[in-house]
């Protein structure tokens, strides 16, 4: 199962203190929107998302050539999918599930 590029999606209470100290430890500024509170940094491979008022945790992020053919085969191994994506469908597709610890994992095909 390839689930592509991984990403650490973090809920931060202050967008511009958490680029400014990611921009610290070298990560730079590749996507986002500054208006809509939330950015996307990188450092070397790793990536982080860094999101202000958008959700209640931090995310595990994997971003797969394709998500649906993912969800099948969890759907298949009896995972259980907390937001499933339409399997029929195209295009960008996203689906979300926890670990046994309830920690959150986005599987986002862009």
């Amino acid at each position: 199962m390839n689930l592509g590029v991984f990403s650490l999606s973090l809920n931060v209470r202050d967008l511009q203190a958490s680029v400014n100290f990611y921009r610290k430890l070298g990560f730079e500024v590749i996507a986002g929107q500054p208006a809509q509170k939330w950015l996307i940094m990188k450092n070397g491979q790793a990536k982080i998302g860094l999101f202000q008022d958008k959700f209640d945790r931090n995310i595990m992020t994997f971003n797969p050539p394709d998500a649906r053919q993912i969800q099948r085969t969890l759907k298949s191994q009896g995972v259980n999918i907390l937001k499933e994506t339409d399997e029929n469908g195209s295009g960008r597709a996203h689906l979300a599930l926890a670990d046994p610890d309830g920690n959150m994992i986005l599987i986002d095909q862009i």
